[in-house]
């Protein structure tokens, strides 16, 4: 039998007071788990809130899971810690906590602030550190540029249980360290800036896709150890590839094991299940009014960017946060005290978690998944706003979709999905989403939602990416979209990489290869993004020709690009187009080069004429490809 538990802490007075008025946003160093040494003997500090038990004991392989040879102090300060010091334990242990309620039931749920969990469907807590020799100096000493709002953002969004698998065995994933092997060479080949990777925090049900969470402190073990992730990450870095992870503070599963009625009382969650269960998720909603719980969720954003060296955090489901009769029909939900819809709980933990991420870390940023029209979400908090860096730009995305998806002859009468967007596109900070929400549940790939034939799928989906790129605002796409993948994403199987030997395919990804590298090279893309300075349109009315043409502007005239989209099957030979300034412009991007699986319908250099058109007085003739796009810059310094 191991030695009994030992008085000990690891909190000051002043810890305890940060952590009840909920503002200690370092609870990682206290709570949880800590092998350290205690009068000359090695062992584990253990540390667990649940103030409403009747007792707290640890449990686990080292004493053969008896509840009773174990139990932690409970502080005499009225903060509900439980903890103590037990000999002789070290890392790698499996265990649990053993909590007696009030009512007599005992739970055996895992730690909150486990840096590690058990391989799923085992549910134990393992003792480790997030102990790491990064080396990655030189990428965290210029991240600010690379993170920055004038800087080209090109997020490839991931699954990492279904990028890729096995070869020899498909049903089994592949480690952190081999992801990072295939990972690193394929990102850089593609030319995209960021990795997105959807949830990596621990989750116990895999079709969840990440997104119901247990162990918020510690990276799934399904592809290896805290330290096999931050490797890939370190990698990701020393290679230039920056990593945002998604970030789930709106709801949790009710796992047995989990932060579900964790002492026996709604701890964590509402206990009014009109305020407190999600009937979307079949989940539990955190208690945002509760400053313990506000400290636990802010320390957990601190900690995958303090321990993981994380470049951003995209926030999941905000407007299920922010709205308290979200997916709620009349009854089912209870006002604010000002009688309102609002959250203000949520709003304001929202402000809370932004000022403190980016007081603590300045060089990274916070996207907001975000579906209304909530005002100022990516506006600081001194203006009222949410304070978050960017918001993806859902109503661009359906409108955008939508228009592609139909039939090309009828394009005219929804011209103005296509021209709306510019409408509100300098209200946020707008990342452009193509995500995995829109290729699963019967919703097709993006290749499968373009109309037409073969040939016609693939033009309008470079004509979209094309779209995309030249629009204002970061860019993400979901991985498979690179190649056109056309099944819809299965999270329980690889990529369909098979696709890359066929022509189209190969097209698709040669494509985003150079629009990616366009991107990044012509400053007039993203130094302005976010400002109407940096947008022009030159024809938005030609509905009947469905011919689009805008102007991007950088810091300088002459790095403007003109962008031209044809989004019907008809070549335009003679189509009049409107030029800025005088001059030869040149042809930097066709999206029907036959390279691309193009036809290969091919203008070349133009020069202008001095002929008033769209209101300029210069213009040219120029032949528009079929359902394709253009970017012109002018060859000459503006006279």
């Amino acid at each position: 039998m191991l030695n009994s538990v030992q008085a000990y802490s690891k909190f000051s007075d002043f810890d305890i007071s940060l952590f009840r008025a909920g503002k200690h946003y370092k609870l990682y160093e206290k709570f949880g788990a800590h092998e350290l040494q205690v009068e000359q003997q090695s062992g584990t500090y253990f540390a667990v809130w649940a103030p409403n038990a009747e007792s707290v004991s640890v449990i686990g392989n080292f004493n053969g899971w008896n509840r009773f040879s174990h139990p932690l102090f409970l502080r005499w300060d009225q903060s509900g810690i439980w903890e103590g010091f037990i000999p002789q334990v070290q890392n790698g242990e499996i265990y649990k906590y053993a909590i007696s309620t009030k009512s007599g039931e005992v739970l055996e749920k895992g730690d909150p602030f486990a840096f590690q969990w058990e391989k799923p469907p085992l549910t134990a807590s393992i003792v480790n550190t997030t102990w790491y020799e990064w080396k990655d100096k030189d990428w965290m000493r210029v991240r600010h540029l690379k993170n920055a709002l004038n800087a080209p953002i090109a997020v490839y969004e991931m699954h990492l249980g279904s990028w890729v698998r096995n070869l020899s065995d498909p049903s089994e994933f592949i480690t952190y360290t081999e992801i990072a092997e295939k990972l690193i060479p394929y990102i850089l080949d593609a030319g995209f800036t960021h990795v997105e990777f959807m949830p990596v925090m621990e989750h116990p049900y895999s079709p969840s896709w990440g997104y119901q969470i247990t162990g918020f402190y510690a990276p799934t073990a399904r592809f290896g150890s805290p330290q096999g992730l931050m490797y890939l990450i370190e990698q990701l870095h020393l290679n230039n590839i920056g990593v945002i992870l998604d970030w789930v503070p709106s709801h949790f599963p009710g796992d047995e094991h989990g932060l579900y009625k964790f002492d026996g009382t709604h701890l964590y969650e509402h206990a009014d299940p009109k305020q407190g269960f999600h009937p979307d998720w079949n989940s539990y909603i955190f208690n945002y009014g509760r400053n313990e719980v506000r400290s636990f969720l802010i320390s957990n954003a601190i900690y995958w960017l303090d321990r993981y060296h994380v470049d951003g955090l995209r926030v999941d489901a905000v407007a299920s946060m922010l709205y308290l009769d979200y997916s709620r029909k009349e009854g089912e939900w209870v006002p604010n005290e000002l009688g309102g819809r609002e959250n203000l709980e949520a709003v304001s933990f929202l402000k809370e978690f932004n000022e403190t991420v980016y007081s603590e870390f300045p060089d990274v940023q916070t996207i907001a998944e975000e579906s209304t029209a909530w005002t100022g979400v990516s506006s600081p908090t001194y203006q009222n706003g949410l304070g978050f860096g960017m918001k993806w730009m859902m109503g661009w995305m359906n409108d955008t979709l939508d228009y592609f998806s139909g039939d090309p002859l009828f394009r005219r009468y929804d011209h103005g999905k296509i021209t709306f967007s510019t409408v509100y596109a300098f209200t946020e900070n707008f990342m452009l989403p193509l995500s995995h929400d829109e290729v699963v549940h019967g919703k097709k790939s993006l290749v499968y939602k373009m109309p037409g034939d073969t040939w016609q799928q693939f033009a309008n989906l470079r004509a979209l990416y094309l779209y995309m790129y030249t629009h204002p605002g970061t860019k993400l796409l979901f991985m498979g979209s690179e190649f056109a993948q056309t099944s819809e994403w299965n999270f329980n199987q690889s990529l369909d990489w098979h696709l890359m030997q066929y022509e189209p395919h190969q097209g698709i990804f040669k494509f985003i290869q150079k629009l990616n590298a366009i991107y990044k090279n012509q400053p007039a893309l993203y130094e302005i993004s976010f400002r109407p300075e940096g947008f022009e349109w030159i024809e938005y009315g030609d509905a009947q020709s469905s011919v689009l043409v805008y102007l991007r502007k950088g810091n300088h005239a002459d790095e403007n690009l003109l962008i031209l989209l044809n989004l019907t099957p008809i070549t335009h030979n003679d189509y009049r187009v409107g030029l800025p300034a005088a001059g030869q412009w040149d042809v930097i991007l066709n999206s029907d080069d036959s390279e691309f699986y193009g036809s290969g319908v091919n203008q070349g250099s133009i020069l202008s004429e001095p002929t008033s058109w769209m209101g300029h007085a210069h213009s040219a003739l120029i032949k528009l490809p079929p359902l394709g796009g253009l970017i012109l810059k002018r060859k000459t310094k503006i006279i």
